[in-house]
């Protein structure tokens, strides 16, 4: 693939804009809660914008347009099933995380529990999740930029590319802060967007593809279907009618439990990791509901179709790729098909996802780092200044962690995100449950993370011993994943009950302190308040609505990008009756 000057004069005016941007939001920043949350004084579009910006990863089109080659449109389910999870934190969470005026959402644990099992947590949480869970995901980050890299630029070093992008990001972080990194992400992020709209719409041009009438004529019909057909695929390269289908336990898995009960960075089940840092930097309750409401709209109902759009042109112009190369179609889509400046706009368009998900993760890691490990066990009456210091110390060893994980360890790891799922089923239980529930203590947190790690563990430790069980058969089904979900999480809400009422409840003063501040709705807390509560259904109602629009909207945009007529006209009324009823359960709610 040849590169022209036009080609790298819009990478370079890509690179000048995202560190101007960087650095003019760097300024007068003296304290960690600028720092870290940015005063808590950011509009809801850009708080938003920065949670879908960070979620929108170098890797992520690749993945979607690997889901489409593997299990037609439906495939996506494996993600879309978060929607529901997302309302949640919408409605249940976003306005209490921004009434707590926390600097991260691990300082919760010490203000919500009491004591050494509550310190001891924070402390664990902020290691685990701030260094070695971030540092694999900057990790898959770098590798997958890294790939892009290696296809359109065979004769250059990918390494040595993504680590000289890698370190000006972690510059312009560690001079700025988020508020340098919220304002990126709104470039970033519509850059990103733009590039691949431009390839699906290049793709859907293809003359394969015109003669075949069209994109939404190229494959066959369930390739396009919303809703999977359930049994196991029949794909192979030489079928000219596959049938696209999965499991009916990974469907169940994924609608019934997977969306509330695991926690996965950006999907937390109530909000958390740096959903809630940006929930904490908005302006107020109001904003920090809106900015969450506005994340969930555009993660699920934005961002896809051109990516799936580029997945199915990608299946059709390259149908020998074999199960585990489906994800390369979106790279070939970009090296074949792209002409100048496009080929440099896409470019800029992947540096601007991996940029913007790489800074959020350097930023929101060291503020579990500096802010709830450092400054809470080690340094505890230092300046500001030191703390800032240390933030954008800890900013470039975070850095650092993470490239040598991609370049030394992620080449051998498959599944990954798999096995976070696996580690994180059940857990969710317990992090709604905190917030509405005065029962729940530090304990039964601790039980919520140990116990599926355990199981995991075991299951893996049995497998190695005795084999895996015959493929297709239902204890196959039940102990691999997502259908082991179902068991993992049974277990673990159990272990969880019991660790809760076997233990001694938190002091009463901690819980007062605790329901002062946050006022949650409904009878989970009534015996610490006095006069009328905030009711539960108006939340419900808009949990419901909201979801039902989010899935109205999704499809919507799919039966017009495939010209479903009939379909989008359905879809349309739902979005318009949803929304409808989301209004007043929100002007209830206020």
């Amino acid at each position: 693939m040849e590169f022209h000057t036009a080609d790298f004069v819009v990478i370079a005016i890509y690179f000048i804009i995202s560190l101007g941007a960087g650095l003019y939001g760097g300024r007068n920043k003296e304290t960690i809660a600028e720092f870290f949350v940015s005063g808590g004084r950011v509009p809801f579009w850009l708080a938003g914008t920065g949670m879908v910006a960070t979620t929108f990863a170098a890797d992520t089109p690749l993945a979607v347009a690997g889901l489409v080659g593997q299990s037609g449109v439906a495939g996506n389910w494996i993600w879309w099933c978060s929607a529901a999870g997302g309302m949640l934190t919408v409605f249940f969470f976003a306005r209490l995380w921004r009434r707590s005026g926390l600097t991260t959402d691990l300082e919760l644990i010490e203000f919500r529990y009491s004591g050494k099992p509550a310190a001891i947590l924070r402390g664990t949480k902020a290691i685990y999740f701030g260094l070695i869970i971030n540092c694999i995901i900057m990790g898959w980050v770098n590798l997958a930029m890294v790939r892009i890299f290696k296809g359109m630029f065979p004769d250059l070093n990918a390494e040595m590319l993504v680590t000289g992008v890698a370190v000006l990001t972690a510059f312009y972080v560690a001079v700025s802060g988020l508020w340098g990194v919220a304002i990126t992400d709104v470039f970033q992020f519509s850059i990103a967007m733009i590039g691949c709209i431009a390839l699906a719409i290049v793709a859907t041009l293809h003359p394969d593809i015109q003669k075949a009438g069209g994109i939404s004529h190229v494959l066959p019909p369930s390739v396009y279907n919303f809703f999977p057909t359930f049994g196991e695929s029949t794909v192979q390269a030489s079928d000219l009618s596959p049938i696209y289908s999965i499991p009916l336990l990974s469907f169940l898995a994924f609608i019934l439990v997977q969306w509330w009960a695991s926690w996965y960075p950006g999907a937390e089940p109530g909000g958390g990791g740096y959903i809630a840092q940006r929930i904490l930097s908005a302006r107020d309750e109001r904003h920090g509901m809106l900015a969450t409401l506005w994340f969930v709209i555009a993660n699920y109902c934005v961002r896809p179709w051109p990516w799936i759009v580029a997945g199915v042109a990608a299946l059709a112009l390259y149908p020998g790729l074999g199960a585990g190369q489906k994800e390369d179609g979106y790279v070939y889509l970009m090296r074949d098909l792209l002409p100048t400046p496009l080929r440099g706009l896409l470019i800029a368009a992947f540096l601007g996802a991996y940029m913007s998900t790489l800074a959020t993760h350097l930023n929101w890691g060291s503020s579990y780092l500096i802010n709830d490990f450092y400054k809470r066990f080690l340094r505890k009456e230092a300046t500001d200044k030191h703390y800032m210091i240390s933030a954008r110390l800890m900013t470039g060893l975070l850095l650092v962690v993470s490239l040598l994980i991609t370049f030394t360890v992620l080449e051998t790891i498959s599944g990954a995100w798999k096995i976070l799922l696996e580690f994180g089923a059940g857990t969710g239980f317990v992090l709604i449950l905190r917030w509405y529930y005065w029962r729940i203590n530090a304990l039964s947190e601790i039980a919520a993370m140990a116990t599926p790690a355990v199981i995991v563990l075991g299951m893996h430790t049995i497998r190695i011993f005795a084999g895996d069980p015959t493929p297709g058969s239902t204890l196959h089904s039940l102990s691999t994943f997502p259908g082991n979900l179902f068991f993992i999480v049974s277990v673990t809400i159990v272990v969880t009950l019991i660790v809760t009422f076997a233990t001694k409840p938190e002091p009463e003063p901690v819980l007062q302190k605790f329901y002062d501040r946050i006022r949650p709705a409904g009878p989970g807390f009534a015996q610490f308040g006095s006069g009328p509560r905030e009711a539960l259904w108006p939340k419900f109602l808009a949990w419901f609505s909201g979801t039902a629009l989010t899935y109205s909207l999704l499809f919507l945009g799919g039966s017009l990008v495939f010209s479903n007529w009939n379909q989008a006209y359905l879809y349309g009324i739902a979005s318009v009756f949803a929304l409808s009823i989301l209004i007043f359960s929100i002007r209830k709610d206020a």
